[in-house]
């Protein structure tokens, strides 16, 4: 079933890139959105986007890497709103290197903290306004949450442990109407991959994709949107991580190898 209009929907990493882009495709079905992340001038802008084009928005600037700010996104949401419907769980960091050129292992942690605990946290946080809306939770993943991806593995292995939660969770949920949405996105042009962190743990400055080759913000959020309306279980959103899926589990060592040129090529 579609997502009602007047729902309301947090969206997390609001700001830009693949949230951005999913705030703009709900806006015109007059949904109550909640905007929620760190740059609050990028957040204000989205904001008037989404109202000209007949949202209500709520602006709620937010450090998913933070419980207590996870916590009061969902406490003043309510508040304010009365309620959730949908909980979009967007934001996230990524990184480039390998894991023998990382120069700190602080970079693990930032990357768990961020992907993992931040969609964690706001879940947790949600669950019983979840069950009495009877509603859906949407948790943007990654292809690389299911299988192993060289040069990315703090990132490979928080994306691994959003699959192991929230298909726990959905698990634990059954009957009680509230849907978990996995989202599987490839290689997708946003300007987190300007500000993946390097072996040094700084941002990049320029992306390391072949943009020009890959799926765009607004596609993406497109299919994210319609798996969403459908309370689907699972969107991977490209054929070759489908492909890859199914093969992982007959020749997994050629999988590693695909993995391994992929890569290669995106540089």
């Amino acid at each position: 079933m579609r997502i009602a209009a007047g729902s309301v929907v947090i969206v997390t990493g609001a700001s830009q890139g693949i949230g951005r882009a999913l705030c703009l495709q709900l806006a015109p079905r007059r949904m109550r959105l909640v905007l929620a992340a760190r740059d609050q001038a990028r957040l204000d802008a989205l904001a008037r986007q989404c109202e000209d084009l007949g949202a209500t928005c709520l602006v709620l600037r937010t450090n998913v890497a933070s419980e207590g700010s996870c916590r009061a996104l969902i406490e003043q949401s309510v508040e304010r709103l009365g309620g959730i419907d949908v909980l979009v769980l967007n934001a996230g960091r990524t990184m480039w290197t390998r894991m023998d050129q990382l120069e700190h292992s602080r970079m693990i942690e930032e990357i768990m903290r961020v992907n993992y605990l931040g969609s964690a946290w706001p879940a947790f946080y949600a669950l019983a306004h979840l069950k009495r809306s009877r509603g859906r939770i949407v948790a943007v993943a990654s292809v690389a949450g299911l299988t192993g991806v060289p040069e990315r593995a703090p990132y490979a292995a928080s994306k691994h442990a959003m699959f192991g939660f929230f298909d726990s969770l959905r698990i634990e949920l059954a009957g009680q109407g509230v849907s978990v949405t996995m989202i599987a996105p490839d290689f997708v042009v946003t300007e987190a991959h300007r500000r993946a962190l390097g072996p040094d743990g700084r941002p990049l400055g320029t992306s390391p994709l072949a943009e020009s080759e890959v799926m765009s913000a607004d596609e993406c959020a497109r299919r994210i949107v319609r798996a969403a309306d459908k309370r689907q279980r699972l969107a991977i959103l490209s054929t070759r991580a489908r492909l890859g899926r199914w093969l992982k589990l007959v020749r997994p060592s050629l999988v590693d190898r695909l993995a391994a040129r992929a890569i290669r090529q995106r540089h």
